[in-house]
């Protein structure tokens, strides 16, 4: 089935991808540039509105009869939340700052508020973007394989092909939806769930056994203790917080809105390597920038752009070059589409209608004979 796309990632070979010092050229000289003072400045703003939002919360009672309110509160509140997670992803790419030491340390803070473990975190999504839509070695959303070798390749395609014919597409789509949006972020963290065969069972809390220490080479093991250090300090303040004001007003306030945080991480890393149409790679047909170029932009609209800094509508830029800031991407991504338009993938289906279409239909891939990409197949 095709997406938006209409099969445009599927004429796409390798010697189409231009190289970087190509892509460097046509985009505007300041891009490459971040300055300190601005990304402050944006920290700030994503700051101040959740400063108000959470004020807002506080101010409402605590009444099941109004729990509509609070459904609608938690979903403001962890949308306007999302904006700072993605700053605290942009430190983790070094593009916050020159100041290496403010950079890790806003990142470090953030992400820690939210539960993210930042150095751990930092050296699985460094291994995401080298490996974008890599079938073995990819770190986030790797298919399963029909007729998978386990090794190379993930197996288990057709069990879950089989799962989805019992089910019915409804179903199964509602199972996805719920699996991947709820559950994912949390499976991912502690086991490396729908990461690749070749780092194993991984968690970003524990890098050493009972658990695989392929994904945390020696300098990262210390880095993930001390990403620990920050999630239990958070835990400490949120424990001490539930204990003067109570569980309730914790849930209600932090854990219900981070929930909704988890969801948008969700959607983003999987809407945005991910359609019906978009192959994955393995072998010699696969490269970083060609991995990179299978990134998909979306419309998220206005609002959502300018609170989460323009990280959906501006995602294949962000693979390509990750070092630049969230504020140079938007003119960058139409130097890029205009230079390569081949290449550059934009899907204008609406969100929602698109984790339908994903959930529903990219179940399991299969590989194309005499060929290294790896395409989609369901049972409808």
């Amino acid at each position: 089935m095709m997406s938006g796309l209409n099969g445009k990632a599927l004429k796409v070979s390798k010697a189409d991808i231009p190289d970087l010092a190509a892509i460097k050229a046509v985009l505007p000289h300041q891009c490459l540039n971040c300055s300190t003072n601005t990304s402050l400045a944006y920290l700030a703003q994503s700051l101040t509105i959740q400063v108000i939002v959470i004020s807002i919360g506080m101010s409402i009672p605590l009444n099941v009869e109004i729990l509509p309110v609070w459904v609608l509160y938690w979903l403001v509140s962890g949308t306007t939340a999302m904006g700072l997670w993605v700053i605290a992803h942009e430190c983790g790419h070094g593009a916050f700052s020159k100041n290496r030491k403010l950079e890790t340390f806003v990142g470090y803070v953030l992400h820690s508020m939210l539960l993210v473990p930042y150095f751990s975190w930092q050296r699985s999504h460094l291994v995401h973007h080298t490996y974008t839509n890599h079938i073995a070695n990819g770190e986030t959303h790797v298919p399963l394989v029909i007729r998978g070798n386990g090794i190379d390749e993930q197996a288990g395609g057709e069990k879950d092909i089989a799962i989805a014919g019992r089910l019915g597409k409804v179903q199964y789509g509602v199972f996805q939806l719920v699996l991947h949006l709820v559950f994912g972020w949390p499976a991912y963290l502690l086991t490396g769930k729908t990461g690749g065969p070749k780092y194993g069972l991984s968690n970003h809390f524990w890098p050493i056994a009972p658990f695989s220490r392929k994904l945390w080479t020696k300098k990262w093991i210390n880095k993930v203790w001390l990403s620990d250090w920050g999630i239990c300090l958070a835990l400490f303040a949120l424990i001490a917080w539930s204990l003067h004001d109570g569980f309730v007003t914790v849930f209600a306030i932090y854990l219900a809105p981070l929930l909704v945080v988890n969801i948008w991480l969700v959607t983003y890393t999987w809407l945005h390597h991910t359609d019906t149409d978009v192959p994955h790679l393995g072998g010699s047909d696969f490269s970083q920038l060609r991995g990179a170029f299978l990134s998909i932009d979306r419309p998220y609209g206005k609002v959502i752009d300018f609170l989460h800094h323009k990280i959906g509508s501006t995602h294949a830029i962000h693979h390509i070059a990750p070092w630049m800031p969230h504020y140079h991407a938007g003119k960058a991504t139409i130097a890029l589409k205009n230079a390569f338009p081949k290449v550059y993938l934009y899907n204008q289906t609406p969100i929602l209608q698109a984790l339908w279409l994903i959930s529903t239909n990219c179940i399991a891939v299969t590989r194309e004979e005499n060929s290294g990409r790896y395409v989609w197949k369901n049972p409808w």
